[in-house]
């Protein structure tokens, strides 16, 4: 009997062949995995079928986050080399970042495009606080996210073992992402050709909210107590039109697990905007969310223990095993999950 409250309950075997590193083309050629939770079925389709399996009168959520280029490489005066990963903005013009390569409090890092980085803060965690400048010019966020596209990379997985790639600045990206803020892909949603999301659109009211995905959510849980986790919190934001139709008792897809934990923490909190830093478990059901489009996350991951949330741990353990048996793709670039 596995206990939900372990984290080892949540591991599994993965053969590498199944990590996914490229997209399927078309996109909507990827396999769907759809669990029918009153009838305790399994069917195996394509994403393209998506359509025939969820269920009427439903309202359908997206993430419309869009992925900065928030990788960038550069050197400290006394020339060795640092990697940064831009995580996300912080009040007065201050950002929380990952550096690969030793800083110092103080220490100024050059990068091309005349920008430089002065460190300001080393945490516990692993991440730095920090300040960007363009010619000795105190940057805002936009103004910094534009120069991060310019002469950044994109932020691909770490568990994709390649340099990012031209197709990849489209691949990484949904077709409706317009907010920049995200350093990793609301993954669920790259399953959409133009033609299946005009296709849902003829036949289901569609709806947005923001929620910017940050690099902590590739953190793996630690602790083997999973309520002992330290739970990242990611900046959101629902305007208000979605919110009209959040405060009404329709039935709700969330396309991805961002927009399951935003909806969630609203329904807990009912702020519009702020971060959110929900854990969702088998021991914290979800209450607002009725199905879930997904993709296969990684073993003892906070995703996986919130698709172990709707339909409990024994049951996703037994359908990640039947995913791999049928040889599905796993993970950012893999296949896609319906739980209706």
């Amino acid at each position: 009997m596995l206990d939900p409250l372990k984290t080892s309950s949540y591991d599994y075997n993965l053969p590498n062949e199944l990590i996914a590193t490229y997209p399927v083309e078309p996109a909507d050629e990827a396999k769907l995995l759809v669990y029918d939770t009153l009838k305790d079925t399994i069917t195996h389709t394509t994403f393209k079928h998506l359509l025939d399996f969820v269920p009427t009168n439903t309202e359908i959520f997206f993430n419309d986050t869009k992925v900065i280029k928030a990788r960038i490489f550069g050197h400290k005066e006394t020339g060795g080399k640092i990697e940064l990963l831009f995580n996300k903005p912080l009040p007065s013009n201050q950002y929380l970042v990952y550096m690969r390569g030793k800083v110092l409090v103080g220490n100024i890092i050059t990068f091309p495009n005349n920008l430089t980085v002065e460190v300001l803060v080393l945490q516990e965690d692993g991440t730095r606080i920090v300040k960007f400048y363009q010619d000795n010019i105190e940057l805002d966020f936009l103004s910094l996210v534009e120069i991060l596209n310019t002469i950044g990379h994109l932020p691909l997985p770490p568990y994709i073992k390649r340099e990012d790639e031209e197709s990849d600045n489209t691949n990484y990206q949904t077709l409706f992402a317009k907010n920049y803020g995200a350093v990793a892909a609301p993954t669920a949603s790259l399953h959409f050709s133009p033609e299946l999301l005009e296709n849902l659109k003829n036949h289901y009211h569609i709806n947005y909210l923001t929620l910017h995905v940050g690099a902590g959510t590739f953190k793996p849980v630690e602790c083997e107590d999973i309520l002992e986790h330290p739970m990242h919190s990611e900046f959101y934001d629902i305007p208000q039109i979605s919110k009209e139709i959040l405060d009404e008792d329709k039935k709700i897809l969330a396309v991805g697990t961002t927009v399951t934990r935003t909806i969630e923490f609203y329904n807990d909190t009912k702020q519009l905007s702020g971060e959110a830093n929900l854990f969702l478990n088998p021991l914290n059901q979800p209450k607002r969310v009725n199905y879930l489009l997904t993709n296969f996350h990684l073993p003892k991951s906070t995703l996986i223990m919130l698709v172990a949330s709707f339909i409990g741990l024994e049951k996703t353990m037994k359908i990640y095993d039947e995913a791999i048996k049928e040889k599905y793709r796993f993970f950012s670039y893999g296949d896609a999950m319906l739980i209706v």
